[in-house]
């Protein structure tokens, strides 16, 4: 029964990260960057400093939302969270040419929008596995890559037949459905988490919070997943407006982005197969070198083919980046203090998120070309697969047993 119960757990997760807060609030973004713009009169620039905005709430929520799962438990913060993201969606659809009200729909998004993140679902899902752990947050972290090719494309039916606005109505529906109904159904902690309505994870294998933040590890990590996703999620956010700024129709520039998002679910699944088998920082030397090509195809003025290839290759890097950070976290420091532990870590990968399509956006404003960041990424996707050798075997290694919550 256990095993069988803790697999509809990555099923509820991976449902629920197809209208995660990434898809919703930065990728989807490339989608309603054009439009939106246009109508409110307001710059890309304007526009993309509010996914920076978004980013930095996130990050401000995450660090909270961590310690709350430690101290109550995913499921009873998970819940609420989620419905407050579907109001905050909705709330999107109300912005006006007044740049302070787009900032504080925004922030307020972002604030929510940490319950969305894969950060919960990693936590629950890595405390019911153990040696199946890589393919577990694999299967369940390609719900984002699902979405990244679900989502533009029923923004683009919506928007067609109800504007930008009702787009975003949709994506606030959508949300209700596809997160908060198999998240109310299946996630929860296992019973050795969560004994009696009680939450305690002190028994589990692992350092505390303040050991693991002064460890050079903990930091050399932040920094590869702060840039990385900075990097490689400043050029997907803006993929359908470098290709439509190149004479590439709106409908084919969303292909790319989907293109993207098809090599996100590959290459999730497949990193989360070899993370059970190969060493992390292998793994993700890998798939970042892999974006680092895409990125070089886009920075090259590429249209047709060679664009898709890029766009889809820049998605298998950030299609792995997400469960190797949940699990290469939990193998260098342990589950005792998980929720804390990632929470500062995801602090600055947020940042990263929204700063990345924020540099796109400002490098496009000053230069009226995104071939000038797109280089600086490739330069520093470069350094971060230096950092990863550095880190050295893993300190709580994979057990022989199938899970940790017996």
């Amino acid at each position: 029964m256990l095993s069988v119960n803790r697999w509809w757990i990555v099923f509820a997760s991976f449902c629920a990260l197809l209208v995660g807060s990434g898809v919703v609030n930065i990728f989807a973004s490339g989608i309603f960057l054009v439009p939106v713009t246009q109508e409110l009169g307001i710059s890309r620039g304007d526009y993309t400093f509010g996914l920076l905005v978004n980013g930095v709430f996130t990050a401000v929520a995450v660090f909270l939302f961590g310690f709350l799962y430690d101290l109550y438990g995913v499921r009873r913060i998970l819940l609420p969270g989620i419905l407050l993201c579907a109001v905050a969606t909705y709330l999107y659809s109300q912005m006006t040419p007044n740049l302070a009200l787009l900032y504080l729909i925004f922030g307020f998004a972002g604030l929510v929008g940490g319950a969305q993140t894969p950060m919960g679902y990693t936590t629950v899902i890595n405390q019911w596995f153990d040696r199946q752990r890589g393919l577990a947050l694999g299967i369940a972290t390609a719900g984002v890559g699902l979405g990244v090719v679900f989502v533009p494309q029923l923004v683009t039916r919506l928007m067609a037949g109800y504007g930008w606005r009702g787009a975003y109505m949709g994506l606030a529906a959508a949300i209700v459905v596809l997160a908060f109904i198999p998240a109310l159904l299946f996630i929860r902690n296992p019973p050795t988490v969560e004994k009696q309505g009680r939450v305690s994870t002190e028994h589990l294998p692992g350092m505390t919070a303040a050991e693991a933040f002064k460890t050079w590890r903990f930091w050399v990590l932040t920094i590869i997943f702060f840039v990385a996703v900075m990097a490689i999620n400043g050029t997907i956010t803006n993929v359908v407006a470098l290709l439509r700024d190149r004479g590439v129709a709106p409908q084919d520039a969303v292909v790319a982005l989907s293109f993207a998002g098809g090599a996100i679910i590959i290459g999730r699944m497949i990193a989360g197969w070899f993370l059970d088998r190969v060493w992390g920082s292998y793994v993700a030397i890998f798939f970042f070198s892999l974006s680092i090509i895409g990125i070089g195809l886009l920075a090259s003025g590429a249209i047709g083919t060679p664009a898709f290839i890029g766009a889809m290759l820049c998605g298998a890097g950030i299609g792995a980046e997400i469960d190797l950070m949940g699990y290469l976290m939990s193998r260098y420091f342990g589950l005792k203090a998980f929720g804390k532990i990632y929470g500062l870590m995801f602090v600055f990968f947020n940042v990263g998120t929204g700063l990345g399509p924020f540099l796109s956006g400002s490098s496009f404003d000053k230069y009226k070309s995104y071939t000038p960041i797109l280089t600086v990424y490739m330069v520093a996707l470069v350094v971060v697969c230096i950092l990863l050798l550095l880190l050295g075997p893993y300190v709580y290694k994979p057990t022989e047993e199938d899970t940790v919550a017996k």
